[in-house]
């Protein structure tokens, strides 16, 4: 069980271009191109947004749990028998 040759590759390249079809092969190709850009992009987003937030909050303050609102206070109405 070793590694596979030059010729071993060559081979499977050939099967996948006669089963796929050229054009197939190179449009997946620049799809998944397409794909690792939009993903290096919004790492690079992803790491200003999280300073300009982390620089909005004033220094020694601590925030409540994520997703926990304010209380809210409710009205009941109240009926009276005559």
């Amino acid at each position: 069980m070793g590694s596979f040759s030059i010729w071993h590759w060559m081979v499977v390249l050939l099967v996948v271009l006669l089963l796929f079809g050229g054009g197939k092969v190179s449009s997946l190709m620049g799809d998944f191109a397409k794909g690792i850009k939009a993903f290096k992009k919004n790492m690079a987003e992803g790491d200003d947004a999280s300073m300009e937030a982390s620089a909005e909050k004033p220094p020694g303050s601590i925030s409540g749990p994520a997703g926990e609102a304010a209380p809210r206070t409710t009205t009941r109405e109240t009926t009276t028998a005559h």
